[in-house]
């Protein structure tokens, strides 16, 4: 699904680090070794059909690689 964040992302939380991600070999194979973490937080987004939503997202983040992807785990509003 395509979404933009408007704004900020709001009650960033970590929710796992380094071997805890279950996702951790795929990431280091596809963007490069780093101090992967899993975040979570809370932020608006325009969603492909336009409509603008307050979302929960998840994410992957190393330093020097960034945020990679970004999903919509639940809808707020």
């Amino acid at each position: 699904m395509y979404f933009e964040i408007i704004g900020m992302i709001a009650d960033t939380e970590r929710i796992a680090m380094g071997t805890s991600i279950r996702e951790l070999a795929n990431l280091r194979e596809q963007y490069g070794p780093g101090r992967w973490r899993k975040l979570k937080g809370v932020a608006t987004v325009r969603l492909a059909n336009g409509r603008i939503r307050k979302v929960e997202l998840h994410w992957y983040e190393a330093h020097g690689v960034g945020k990679k992807k970004l999903k919509i785990k639940r809808y707020l509003d």
